[in-house]
């Protein structure tokens, strides 16, 4: 079958098999979907499916669970029918299989069934199935590799938002996209849901003022918001969007993470006065990162960085159990931040 799909960079030499984007996914007689990333996942399979019935109405379609598997079910869903209708089959659970399951999907590689796609996702949240991995990443079976690594950093849930709109053909100013992401720093579905929307409603370019009419007060109470008002020295302001953050809901843990991240590129950027672009492609950041913690940084010296780093770190392990109030200590990690001073001073 030609490929005329966008491939996502080639892992290290451990997997002999083509590895496609998770955008762009297109069947074989094996695809592997790799990595904790679900919504990507969804994407991917939910892809193939489309691409096969594209091809062929008549599709037929099963699912499997590899931790609750009954014997002999694999070869019973992907052997012909009457009729040659094409297979899908999609097996879940594979980081969790069953013993029953793992050796059927080992010999099923040796002599894999004409018409059908066998689809295998595996969260890697364990080693479990790894020598069928290993046997699929080897070659054996025909297979493809889908990777949906952890949507973890800024970058990349910028990255992820963008390829959205640039998937959809829609153009969404850079203020909104950076607005969005804020807005759903904490879930990846969320935000997958929330460009959605947007390009399924609006009719034009995406700009800040209409993301700030969708999701204004999910954008006014998110941990980032909290950050950014907190580093810019807004001292009342900070503290009244902490409190706007946790009333709707937000946990402490990611409030403190984002205000530590921002910090930490502030730290990376500090003093450094290479070019944006060079500078972002050196430290794995975008130049919209480096633009903006060089714009933080007004102020800021190395003395109340390295103190607002520390307040940060103390509040990281006071909200994770070492304390008992944890919006304590948040409101103490906002003051000195804010006011660039030791807490009490």
């Amino acid at each position: 079958m030609a490929s005329t799909a966008r491939r996502a960079p080639a892992k290290a030499a451990k997997s002999a098999i083509p590895q496609l984007s998770w955008r762009a996914p297109q069947p074989a007689p094996i695809v592997l979907v790799s990595g904790p990333e679900d919504v990507c996942a969804e994407r991917a399979i939910a892809g193939v499916r489309d691409y096969l019935r594209a091809e062929d109405p008549t599709l037929e379609i099963s699912d499997l669970r590899a931790d609750d598997y009954a014997a002999g079910s694999l070869l019973a869903v992907t052997s012909p029918s009457l009729f040659g209708e094409p297979r899908l089959v999609r097996v879940t659970g594979v980081e969790k299989c069953s013993d029953a399951f793992l050796n059927e999907a080992l010999s099923y590689l040796s002599a894999p069934q004409d018409g059908a796609t066998v689809v295998l996702r595996h969260t890697g949240a364990t080693v479990r199935g790894k020598k069928l991995l290993d046997a699929i990443r080897a070659g054996d079976g025909g297979g493809v590799e889908i990777a949906c690594p952890a949507i973890k950093r800024d970058s990349d849930r910028f990255d992820f938002a963008a390829g959205e709109f640039q998937d959809a053909r829609k153009r969404i100013a850079p203020a909104a996209l950076r607005a969005l992401v804020s807005a759903f720093a904490d879930d990846v579905t969320e935000l997958a849901a929330a460009c959605q929307q947007l390009i399924a409603d609006v009719p034009g370019d995406v700009t800040e003022q209409v993301v700030e009419r969708y999701y204004g007060g999910r954008v006014e109470t998110s941990a980032f918001t909290v950050a950014d008002t907190a580093i810019s020295g807004r001292y009342g302001d900070a503290l009244i969007a902490l409190r706007h953050a946790l009333a709707s809901g937000a946990d402490p843990v990611p409030l403190v993470a984002a205000v530590a991240s921002k910090l930490r590129t502030m730290a990376r950027v500090a003093g450094n006065r290479e070019p944006a672009a060079r500078l972002a492609s050196r430290l794995g950041l975008k130049d919209w990162q480096v633009d903006r913690a060089r714009r933080d940084l007004v102020g800021w010296n190395e003395a109340s960085l390295g103190m607002a780093i520390q307040a940060a770190a103390r509040a990281d392990a006071e909200v994770k159990g070492g304390s008992r109030d944890a919006v304590f200590a948040l409101e103490r990690m906002i003051t000195v931040i804010a006011t660039r001073a030791p807490y009490g001073s």
